[in-house]
């Protein structure tokens, strides 16, 4: 995963594109400021895939994309995860479970190899859209418990790309964060002006947000670390740093 540069011809610059899953969450809206702060117009790519917070999820991606100045932004729905299931995300029968921070074990939050499914449909937009990026908002926190946020995942997903596209195409894997703690993100985030207010990161519900869910919780923790208040509403907020 390398940083693309700008090609160059004589003194001429030419346009920058990255592709950017941009689901609304926190993660995803740090990754499209970031790649925007790297030089790049954007490419917006939504996908719906039957999660429960779908709708709200959507109409933060397409605020972000607004306060983005998008070059472009694809929705693009689909339900084979949904009909997978085997995620509490995406299945009614399963609950969304409180956060358990301190656990080891994969959550019932995983979508079967969702990354790997979103990252084929995002390389496809970006080939069609002669992009030279694909950014994802993948972090550390979520490597521990998603085993396709895992910094070797996306390396062996890069080399996939290079096999899989037209002999000229040129397309990184960019998950800037990977390495990173959600605090490291918010912290980067605030300072990118990232629009916080328009984004969403709750599993269970559309409004308030609980609280309480893995995501919330990791949210709400990583903005209470830094001393900044979360501008999102919530059912409830819990505290969460570290006495």
């Amino acid at each position: 995963m390398t940083d693309a540069t700008t090609a160059t011809d004589g003194d001429e610059s030419t346009e920058k594109r990255a592709a950017v899953l941009l689901s609304g969450g926190m993660d995803s809206a740090t990754a499209a400021y970031e790649a925007r702060d790297r030089g790049y117009d954007i490419y917006a790519l939504h996908t719906s895939y039957g999660q429960r917070t779908e709708d709200r999820e959507l109409e933060c991606a397409r605020r972000l994309a607004d306060e983005l100045d998008a070059a472009d932004f694809l929705q693009i729905e689909t339900g084979h995860l949904s009909a997978i299931g085997a995620s509490s995300l995406t299945d009614d029968e399963m609950a969304v479970a409180d956060a358990d921070m301190d656990s080891d074990e994969i959550p019932t939050s995983y979508v079967p190899f969702r990354n790997a499914n979103l990252l084929a449909m995002a390389v496809s937009y970006a080939e069609a859209n002669d992009c030279e990026a694909v950014f994802i908002g993948a972090h550390s926190e979520d490597f521990s418990g998603y085993p396709d946020c895992r910094p070797e995942f996306f390396e062996a997903f890069e080399n996939v790309v290079d096999v899989g596209t037209k002999p000229e195409t040129d397309i990184s894997i960019e998950a800037p964060f990977v390495e990173w703690s959600k605090t490291d993100i918010a912290e980067h985030g605030v300072g990118l002006e990232v629009p916080y207010e328009h984004t969403w990161s709750c599993y269970r519900e559309n409004e308030p947000a609980c609280g309480t869910c893995d995501a919330c919780a990791f949210r709400l923790q990583a903005f209470q670390n830094i001393g900044v208040r979360d501008p999102i509403e919530y059912a409830e907020r819990p505290s969460y740093v570290d006495e």
